[in-house]
């Protein structure tokens, strides 16, 4: 029941910043997680792996009465998002408008609405945003037209005069403006969130492929009482696919060495599965909603706008598998009850941060702790079912972690007897 050796795989969202930015915000939460709770944490250094695309570092974590290790793996896509980001600010513009409206006269953006208003308008935002930039840069070059008129410049000279002060007005706008209106970022996440679900990124899906294998050779190879996928932001779907695909290349892979665990965090996955193509997708999904071997956790939280809250990922999608689903686990976070009173009311306005709070240290001791999820001795599964007793673990004096622990081996032990007969049951409709 206790771990002391846990081995995360983790699967980023659409971030260009990449592994350098990452570790050192890991590192700096690890510090503050380690505060929190009084107990002893360090880091190793990240070790690259030949072709570059996963970086790996261990942590080592002290208590008073217990301690893990962690072997932590940083799986990357950042230089293909850098190189999207690259492209010129008027391809992105114009294919990002262009893939908008198809999305409007399809119904997806309705369907988001439904889903959760907040992250359609959250998608919605740097269209809108570049609409009034243009607006804006419009009104100027007509003015100048106009002056132009007046002082009696031929019309055709005044015309092309004003079209070229729109074109270098509304650029510069959406250039040096980025870093407060991150408007370039989000539409190049629309246009690859369009493709990838449109199976037009032939790069990203051989790298999942890879990770996939990765996966599989982990859980064969590693030591670990528990694997577990961790997915943030768009990782959420990137972390299901890879998860799926490993179960196709090896199908016993949750029956046989560690607990295999899939935790999405500020999932978004509607902006791939509600898009008509992504029957694939779709049928991930159903895989895992049935798969009696792996446990899913789904965190979400209202007060960000970046995921789906509330949203079930299998129902929400119209995929039904009646009796026979038992995943994900849908828990929602309360990010009120991990920040302190004092810092929530700035904190809740930025919208970014509130959404990077899924993967930073608390300011309060909770039951949702992304560091104590990661090193921390309670399996995921149990700290999900039983959130009391793996608080009262990380938080309480002897006596009351003596009962927390009595409670989840209770606990575990029942369902350590429910997961055999459900592993039992293919062997047995193929016997049949």
């Amino acid at each position: 029941m206790r771990v002391q050796h846990r081995h995360i795989i983790y699967v980023q969202g659409y971030d260009p910043r990449g592994l350098a930015q990452y570790y050192r915000m890991f590192r700096t939460e690890l510090r503050k997680f380690a505060r929190l709770y009084q107990l002893n944490a360090t880091i190793g250094r990240p070790q690259t792996s030949p072709d570059g695309e996963t970086a790996s570092w261990s942590i080592e974590t002290r208590a008073g009465d217990w301690q893990t290790r962690t072997s932590y793996d940083f799986l990357r896509f950042e230089d293909l998002i850098q190189r999207d980001l690259a492209a010129p600010i008027w391809s992105t513009v114009f294919h990002a408008v262009w893939i908008y409206w198809r999305l409007v006269f399809r119904g997806t953006i309705a369907r988001f609405f439904r889903a959760h208003w907040r992250f359609a308008t959250f998608i919605t935002y740097p269209h809108f945003l570049l609409l009034l930039e243009a607006l804006g840069s419009f009104g100027v070059a007509y003015g100048f037209a106009k002056a132009l008129h007046a002082l009696g410049i031929p019309d055709l000279f005044g015309v092309a005069a004003a079209a070229a002060l729109f074109v270098a007005i509304l650029g510069s706008l959406l250039k040096y403006t980025e870093s407060a209106t991150y408007l370039l970022y989000l539409l190049s996440d629309t246009i690859w969130t369009w493709e990838f679900s449109h199976r037009q990124r032939p790069e990203w899906d051989a790298r999942i492929d890879r990770f996939a294998q990765h996966l599989v050779n982990v859980a064969r190879s590693s030591d670990a009482e528990e694997i577990v996928v961790v997915g943030h932001s768009s990782g959420s779907f990137l972390g299901t696919e890879i998860l799926a695909r490993a179960l196709t290349l090896d199908p016993g892979l949750g029956r046989h060495g560690p607990r295999i665990v899939l935790l999405t965090i500020g999932g978004n996955f509607p902006i791939v599965g509600f898009h008509a193509v992504s029957q694939n997708f779709r049928d991930h999904l159903r895989l895992l909603a049935v798969e009696p071997s792996i446990d899913w956790i789904d965190c979400q939280s209202r007060k960000d706008v970046m995921n789906f809250y509330p949203f079930d990922p299998i129902a929400g999608h119209g995929i039904d598998v009646g009796a026979n689903r038992r995943n994900p686990t849908i828990v929602p976070v309360r990010f009120r009850e991990i920040i302190k009173p004092e810092h929530y009311k700035l904190f809740r306005w930025q919208f970014f941060r509130v959404h990077f709070q899924f993967v930073m240290a608390n300011e309060l001791p909770h039951a949702y702790d992304f560091f104590m999820i990661v090193c921390g001795p309670v399996p995921l599964s149990d700290r999900t079912a039983r959130p009391e007793a793996a608080l009262a673990i990380a938080t309480g004096d002897a006596t009351a972690r003596e009962w927390a622990w009595k409670r989840l081996e209770t606990a575990g032990a029942g369902r350590a007897d429910a997961a055999d007969l459900r592993a039992m049951e293919p062997s047995a409709r193929r016997s049949g």
